[in-house]
């Protein structure tokens, strides 16, 4: 049974920082490529960062260039985003899944992680 928990959110002020992790268990998770989502109040799931973990490449949408960096330990089957500078507009619930030809892989999403980012 495949299994996302994410983790590490929270409530921070404008220009804080956070670190999300993933743990994934249920699927070979060396050989998988990850990405964070997020789902802003109102809006559709976005993607947020993506890491092909063989190839070592990453790829992250424009609001996230500079800002944010993803990363993984495979002997943990974790998946790590580092957040920082974060933004009011960066508030949403977060969440992590494997991919399959650039979307997700698995319809088992993680109840995921909520950031408020709020003076």
């Amino acid at each position: 049974q495949v299994q996302l928990v994410e983790s590490g959110g929270g409530l921070v002020q404008p220009g804080g920082s956070l670190r999300l992790s993933c743990v994934a268990s249920g699927f070979p998770f060396d050989t998988s490529a990850m990405g964070w989502y997020r789902r802003p109040p109102g809006k559709e799931r976005e993607m947020v960062a993506a890491l092909a973990t063989i190839e070592r490449i990453t790829n992250y949408a424009d609001f996230a260039k500079g800002r944010f960096s993803i990363s993984s330990d495979n002997a943990k089957n974790t998946v790590y985003l580092q957040m920082n500078d974060l933004r009011p507009e960066d508030t949403a619930v977060y969440f992590c899944n494997a991919l399959s030809r650039g979307g997700p892989r698995y319809d088992d999403w993680g109840q995921g992680t909520q950031v408020t980012v709020s003076s």
